[in-house]
């Protein structure tokens, strides 16, 4: 009934749970966290958030 398979977007899932990592990790180093961790957080949810997508996690 419904095709859930269909055009799968990882894209548009990495560039979405980068920028939602960005926000929070750049007010993190505008508190003084190191810039190297705060893209290690970013980089690890964008690798989350694409495996979510390619799985149906969401």
């Amino acid at each position: 009934m419904y095709n859930k398979n269909t055009d799968k977007d990882l894209l548009g899932a990495g560039i979405t749970a980068g920028l939602g990592a960005g926000v929070v990790t750049s007010f993190a180093i505008s508190q003084g966290q190191h810039p190297l961790i705060a893209l290690a957080i970013t980089a690890i949810a964008v690798i989350f958030g694409v495996l979510c997508r390619q799985y149906d996690l969401v």
